[in-house]
């Protein structure tokens, strides 16, 4: 690709391609990101199986016994690679979509979120303090992995950043909201985890039975919105 120098395209075994757009994490590189997902998305290629948006990069899937591969072409990646060219000849001219914000309720603090004091401790604010200035973001969703549904958020504020905790906790349940470093997100499935928790959402962020069963989706931002004790109850029950 001649985009620029920093787009390269690297194939990722014998069915997968990764495109990457640039270095350096961005809204800005990130709707180039969003563009070339929505282009292939809407015009794939005979073969083409999905599309991995991450913070600045695609990973392409195609089943390469399906590609339309021209007889002059000497090998499957190649032809990819001259395929995502054309994708990424008029990414400027794909229409950008309408941002999606998702209001995301949590209940902070107490049993919900233990670590909410550690957080503000750190940092020398009130439990308050650190749950106002964490509801008054908007966060990107730059990607989704690590566990099914996991959001990666950008966005959150300095000032309630905090260190990941020394000992990993063996569980975290579902749908707690935790910071690590500068970055705060949503454990989807309970799992083993690190992060300071601060509060949990009773919405299910992965839901298998759907499609998609995930909730949230790269490119869509989020806002958390704090909740008490009895609405989380409610909004839970009217889950199930």
């Amino acid at each position: 690709m001649n985009r620029n120098e920093a787009c390269r395209v690297v194939p990722l075994g014998e069915s997968a391609v990764v495109v990457h757009l640039g270095d350096t994490v961005s809204e800005d590189l990130h709707r180039e990101v969003q563009a070339l997902t929505r282009r292939i998305e809407a015009n794939p290629f005979p073969g083409f199986v999905e599309c991995v948006p991450a913070f600045t990069s695609v990973t392409v899937f195609y089943d390469p016994f399906e590609l339309d591969l021209p007889l002059h072409e000497t090998g499957r990646m190649d032809y990819v690679q001259s395929l995502l060219e054309t994708y990424m000849a008029d990414i400027h001219g794909t229409p950008e979509a309408e941002p999606l914000v998702i209001d995301i309720p949590v209940c902070y603090g107490g049993g919900f979120g233990p670590d909410l004091e550690e957080v503000a401790s750190i940092n020398n604010l009130t439990t308050q303090d650190v749950v106002r200035i964490h509801t008054a973001q908007t966060y990107l969703v730059y990607a989704v992995g690590f566990a099914p549904g996991f959001p990666y958020l950008g966005g959150l504020d300095e000032r309630i950043a905090a260190p990941r905790k020394p000992s990993p906790r063996l569980a975290i349940p579902a749908g707690s909201v935790g910071i690590a470093g500068t970055q705060t997100g949503v454990y989807p499935v309970e799992t083993p985890g690190g992060w300071q928790i601060i509060g949990r959402t009773p919405l299910p962020l992965f839901r298998p039975d759907q499609d998609p069963p995930a909730l949230l989706r790269g490119g869509e931002y989020i806002r958390f919105r704090q909740i008490d004790a009895a609405e989380y109850e409610r909004i839970k029950g009217a889950q199930s």
